[in-house]
């Protein structure tokens, strides 16, 4: 097993974890996913693994099973119910606790629920481009107008205040476009988007990423498991297509959808800065994000980078994104 059944993260690794189960037996696992944070038995089959998993997600209730090939804890258990858009609710005051104290070692116990069916809270979608790209972004618009009913797109350019454009599915000024310079600092771009946003959650998307409306209608509802466990930010993976080929660069977890309060730091490669630590976000594996690349692109990106931040272009991540993927 290269890959973890659960979330196809190339991080499997020596682990000496362990896990406690309800009726007080403790088992340790010799591997654990640096991603997710399963935890894996070293005889573990990927696809057997994968059904006994999806077995018990179909439950009204998931209780760990001490015999699985595989272990996790309350954490684990929402990022890997959401492959089959399901959430999870803890059953008492230590799960959750656990959800801000991952991998605390207690098996995961967890009512499970349909997110189509969940609470939602509104999201806004924001969009990063440049102005050569602002008619196609709008072009693609439409088929968002399912889940969200604010999108902002901010242009790289001359300051301008945000201006209602009409997209048809959308309300009145449910559409608007603003500008503001790069200035080769992503973070600061972000934040001033974050800030754009007429909704307590917002999607960023860049230019040449884009989701399927499917994805988007269950984005709601995971702000609302967000909040439920006092989390900030949740990450999608990212599915890099190079001259059309899936890189094996995957996930690519990239955190994007977060409250519009959660400030990102980076001037490249920028990530959101979580009080308190990792355990305030998640990843949800429901859909991914799709990011359109060219060879040419790729081999200039990171030299681009590593100009504008000096030891964060990430050169080492070039002949990684430039590989097909591979299980």
């Amino acid at each position: 097993m290269r890959r973890c059944f659960v979330c196809a993260a190339d991080m499997l690794g020596p682990s000496g974890r362990s896990v406690v189960y309800p009726d007080g037996r403790r088992r340790t696992f010799p591997r654990a996913c640096g991603s997710c944070g399963v935890l894996v038995a070293g005889d573990a089959d990927p696809a057997a693994c994968r059904e006994h998993l999806a077995r018990h997600l179909a439950a009204p209730a998931f209780v760990s099973d001490p015999d699985a090939p595989y272990g996790l804890d309350i954490y684990t258990l929402r990022t890997a119910a959401t492959r089959l858009g399901r959430g999870t609710r803890p059953l008492d005051g230590a799960g959750r606790a656990a959800l801000l104290n991952p991998h605390a070692g207690h098996a995961a116990r967890a009512e499970l629920f349909a997110l189509a069916e969940a609470s939602r809270h509104p999201v806004s979608l924001g969009l990063l481009c440049r102005p050569a790209e602002r008619d196609a972004v709008l072009a693609s618009l439409p088929g968002q107008a399912g889940w969200t009913d604010d999108v902002t797109l901010l242009l790289d350019g001359p300051a301008a205040a945000p201006r209602a454009v009409p997209v048809a599915g959308f309300p009145d000024g449910g559409v608007r476009v603003a500008a503001r310079p790069l200035e080769g600092d992503f973070a600061a771009q972000r934040n001033a988007l974050q800030d754009l946003a007429r909704h307590a959650w917002m999607l960023q998307l860049d230019a040449d990423e884009s989701i399927e409306p499917a994805t988007g209608r269950l984005l709601p509802a995971l702000a609302a498991l967000a909040e439920a466990g006092d989390a900030v930010s949740v990450g999608l993976a990212r599915a890099n297509r190079v001259d059309g080929v899936v890189s094996d660069v995957f996930p690519d977890v990239q955190y994007r959808l977060n409250r519009t309060r959660t400030r990102f730091s980076g001037r490249v490669h920028e990530r959101p800065v979580l009080d308190g630590g990792w355990p305030r976000g998640f990843i949800t594996l429901h859909g991914v994000i799709a990011h359109r690349l060219s060879a040419d692109h790729v081999r200039a990106r990171s030299r681009r980078y590593e100009a504008l931040d000096p030891g964060r272009g990430r050169l080492d991540e070039e002949s990684a994104l430039l590989r097909p993927y591979a299980d």
